[in-house]
């Protein structure tokens, strides 16, 4: 007859050694909060001066602006180039360390989501407006005063001649709504979050394409915040900055109540997927990289690689 009770108390203790548990919540040591603010001060400002740099010659004076004078046509030309450089950002090596935000919103929403800590929101908030105003000043450095005057103003937004503030706020927060609530429903979903760079910048070209002319399609305090410091255009500043993150804190529990038996299990737009070959057994696990190598020193997601499934020990008869 077979004992069940030393062979399963083994078997539970090597399991427990070899898939320690860890939820999405394990805090992060101060330094790698350091570091990735660092890495999205960097992002950010390639953001920005991409940004800036697309409206520059595609609505400024050039010879697109000439060969194209539609304001739409030239708003889906760069939307399509913001969403572009926006996924490539998030699939960069820094992106893929520090989770690829560039946007104090989604790291609200991270936060509200349960996959970020709330110490690091604002090291990365910071990090993202400062990114911007740099950003954008270097880009109105390197292209000139046909940078810095209208009609690109360093891309600053405005909404319609005919909006006021709470036309914009409702607008701004609404988009913002749709965009996080995407993103979160989208990452509690393995066979989807491997395709989550995509889908935010298809989100946010798509933003820019079909509110550009009503309320510039921001979603972003960070979008905003230099090119409206770096153009003087700062009276509805204060709405780009807060519609955006009342929405995202707003969004976190509405993806809760649409799916409450799925979680978000990383802080990360870009996150490891699958491999290709065998049933992916997910275990979570722990493990320690160098902060130098942009790496966490906590993983943040389930280890999705294929597992040998372990036989329970037995005594013989």
């Amino acid at each position: 007859m077979s004992s069940s009770g030393p062979a399963n108390r083994g078997h539970e203790q090597a399991t427990s050694r070899r898939a320690p548990a860890r939820g999405p919540g394990r805090p992060i040591p101060p330094r790698t909060i350091i570091w990735h603010s660092a890495l999205e001060f960097l992002l950010t400002f390639v953001l920005l001066f991409g940004v800036v740099t697309f409206v520059r010659w595609v609505i400024g004076p050039s010879a697109i602006s000439h060969a194209i004078p539609q304001i739409h046509l030239q708003l889906l030309i760069v939307g399509t180039a913001v969403g572009l450089l926006v996924a490539g950002l998030i699939l960069s090596p820094p992106g893929r360390a520090s989770g690829g935000r560039m946007n104090p919103a989604i790291s609200l929403a991270m936060w509200r989501l349960g996959v970020f800590p709330a110490a690091g929101v604002l090291p990365y908030t910071a990090a993202q407006l400062a990114g911007s105003a740099v950003g954008a000043l270097a880009a109105g450095a390197a292209w000139g005063s046909a940078a810095a005057r209208p009609p690109a103003s360093y891309a600053a937004l405005q909404p319609a001649p005919s909006w006021g503030a709470g036309q914009l706020f409702g607008t701004e927060a609404l988009s913002m709504f749709v965009i996080v609530l995407i993103i979160g429903l989208c990452l509690s979903v393995p066979r989807l979050a491997g395709a989550v760079p995509w889908i935010v910048g298809l989100l946010v070209g798509g933003a820019i394409a079909g509110l550009g002319t009503f309320s510039g399609g921001s979603d972003n305090p960070a979008r905003q915040f230099g090119p409206a410091l770096n153009s003087g255009q700062t009276r509805f500043l204060w709405v780009y900055l807060l519609a955006p993150m009342l929405a995202a804190a707003l969004a976190a529990p509405a993806r809760r109540a649409i799916h409450p038996a799925r979680q978000v299990t990383t802080r990360r737009l870009c996150r490891p997927t699958a491999e290709p070959h065998g049933q992916a057994q997910p275990v979570h696990r722990t493990y320690r990289t160098s902060p130098a190598s942009g790496g966490d020193l906590d993983s943040d997601g389930p280890d999705t690689r294929p597992r040998r499934r372990s036989r329970p020990c037995r005594r013989r008869q």
